[in-house]
C-alpha cells in the first residue's frame, strides 16, 4: 500500500497544496478560496488512504470515487486562484498537472477494480 503511486502522488500533492494555501493566506490575505482548496486538496489523499482499508471491493471503489470528486473540485479551486491572480500561471500549471495525473490514476484504478470484481 505505501508504495502505491496513488498514495505517493496524493501525499505529495496535499503537501504542496498546504504550502501554497499557507503562502497565499500570509502574503495575499486570501482565505475563502484557500480554505476550500485545502479541504478538497487534502481530502483526495485521505480518501485514497481510506480506500485501501475498505470493507471489500465496493467500499474500495466508493472511496476512490469520492477521491476523484475531490480531485475534480480541487482543480476548480486551483483555477479560481489562478484566474483571480492569487497564484502564478506557472504554479497553476504545475499543480493542475499533478491533480490531473491523480485523476487519471484514480479513473484507471476504479476501472480496474470494477473489471476485477465482475
Amino acid at each position: 500500500m505505501a508504495d502505491s503511486p496513488l498514495i505517493i502522488k496524493s501525499k505529495e500533492f496535499a503537501l504542496q497544496i498546504i504550502k501554497v494555501c499557507n503562502y497565499v493566506k500570509q502574503t495575499k490575505k486570501e482565505s475563502v478560496l484557500t480554505n476550500q482548496l485545502i479541504r478538497s486538496g487534502t481530502s483526495v489523499g485521505a480518501n485514497i488512504r481510506e480506500a485501501f482499508y475498505g470493507h471489500g471491493t465496493a467500499d474500495f471503489i466508493a472511496k476512490l470515487q469520492i477521491a476523484l470528486k475531490e480531485a475534480s473540485e480541487t482543480g476548480k479551486w486551483l483555477e479560481m486562484l489562478y484566474r483571480t491572480e492569487y497564484i502564478s500561471e506557472e504554479l497553476y500549471k504545475h499543480l493542475n498537472k499533478l491533480c490531473s495525473t491523480i485523476r487519471i490514476l484514480l479513473i484507471k484504478s476504479i476501472t480496474t477494480a470494477k473489471e476485477n470484481n465482475i
